[in-house]
């Protein structure tokens, strides 16, 4: 499982790939989520916050709600027009 194969899973497939990743390649999904920018700190307090919840739905709403972010910042910065080929850099 890559950055790239995630990011296209629908969340029923999200969640399953978590669950795969927690029982066969822990490590894997911490580098992950390090990729995504998935802050630990709040990572560890939902899981701490919600101990009987299963854990692959919270940690994939998590990584699905900062793809949105990543997504709306991208849209929020797009330059606007287009730039001159000799312009760019």
């Amino acid at each position: 499982m890559n950055l790239q194969e995630i990011e296209h899973l629908s969340p029923d497939a999200l969640i399953k790939a978590i669950n795969d990743l927690i029982l066969h390649d822990f490590d894997q999904l911490i580098y992950i989520l390090y990729r995504l920018d998935i802050p630990e700190a709040k990572l560890k307090g939902l899981l701490a916050e919600h101990p009987q919840e299963d854990a692959a739905k919270m940690i994939a709403a998590l990584i699905i709600e900062r793809q949105l972010q990543k997504q709306a910042s991208r849209e929020k910065y797009k330059q606007q027009g287009d730039i001159p080929e000799d312009e760019r850099w």
